[in-house]
């Protein structure tokens, strides 16, 4: 069921793990992060808007009931995108994705090749840098590809709750492998309150809190489609480079913070 803050503004739909093809959400990992970047705040009387309120979206499934996924699905999802953004008028991916540390190099590499598709064809892709930090070199896959806007969590001093564990620090680290500078940049990512999925079913409510790289990182792609909507002749280049030019430094380390902290007003400043 389509959660009300979405209104009509989701004009398609994918499922890359069974086929179906009304829109569903058993997990709710991608209504929180969908409504980040693009809720209207409809049943919280504006209180919970997202970044972009009045965005359309395009929905790719990749992650199953659990919140798990593989890199199979992604690159189908990924494949999906590259043939529909034409039709759809796609102008960025939200990756709120990424692997295991254990994941393969062939694998990884994968991933980081059909990112830079995305990119290579002119579109801004914006990918979590996982939830493994803080040691160095902890950036997930396809965060490590040096093309795409890696996006980590600026309050990660906070708790993130996985079941029963709590997480301090948990913003993936650079650098990468290829020693390239990573994370991007900051924004916020923990206890975000978004969208819920179950809404309808019983002890649930219309919005629920998350934590973690992935929300820090619809946080700047709904940035980014309001700098799009200023400047829709802009290229994903020169979106990476304002995105530099504006953020804040806020004195951590650079593989910590990149350029630092995303800053709205600067960002869409003339």
């Amino acid at each position: 069921m389509r959660h009300p803050d979405f209104d009509d503004r989701i004009v398609a739909f994918a499922d890359m793990l069974h086929g179906r093809t009304e829109l569903y959400d058993d997990n709710s990992h991608g209504t929180h992060v969908s409504s980040i970047i693009g809720g209207s705040g409809r049943m919280s009387g504006g209180r919970y808007e997202g970044m972009a309120p009045k965005c359309q979206l395009v929905v790719v499934k990749v992650l199953d009931e659990k919140g798990n996924g593989n890199i199979g699905n992604v690159l189908h999802g990924i494949q999906w995108v590259l043939e529909n953004r034409a039709r759809f008028q796609i102008r960025i991916v939200n990756i709120s994705v990424g692997t295991l540390p254990s994941v393969n190099e062939e694998g990884a590499e994968k991933l980081v090749q059909a990112v830079e598709a995305l990119w290579d064809v002119g579109i801004v892709v914006v990918t979590a840098a996982g939830n493994y930090g803080p040691r160095p070199g902890s950036i997930t896959s396809p965060g490590i590809s040096k093309k795409v806007i890696t996006v980590g969590s600026c309050d990660d001093q906070f708790y993130m709750e996985e079941g029963k564990k709590k997480r301090k620090s948990y913003s993936g680290r650079g650098p990468t492998a290829e020693c390239v500078v990573k994370p991007d940049l900051l924004a916020p990512g923990s206890y975000i309150t978004s969208c819920n999925a179950r809404y309808r079913e019983k002890g649930q409510k219309p919005y629920t809190m998350k934590s973690g790289t992935s929300m820090s990182t619809p946080v700047v792609s709904g940035a980014i489609a309001l700098l799009l909507s200023k400047y829709p002749d802009m290229s994903n280049v020169e979106v990476k480079l304002r995105l530099r030019e504006s953020s804040i430094d806020i004195g951590r380390p650079q593989n910590e913070q990149g350029w630092g902290l995303l800053n709205v007003e600067k960002l869409l400043k003339e």
